[in-house]
């Protein structure tokens, strides 16, 4: 008896496999960026607020 291949079944399952891959590759791309502005993305979040040293809050505190 002769090995029988189920050539429908085995298109599915790689066609599957493929378009998982596929869809990974997909959500992985991510563009380019180029000549971005930093002043420019600071100034639409607004500014950071900036951390006071310790020696001036532990002598505040005394």
């Amino acid at each position: 008896m002769g090995v029988t291949r189920l050539k429908r079944k085995d298109r599915k399952n790689k066609a599957r496999a493929n378009n998982k891959v596929a869809r990974i590759k997909q959500l992985l791309l991510t563009p380019v960026i180029k000549n971005v502005d930093m002043d420019e993305l600071r100034a639409q979040f607004g500014e950071a607020p900036k951390n006071k040293p310790a020696t001036e809050e532990t002598a505040a505190a005394e």
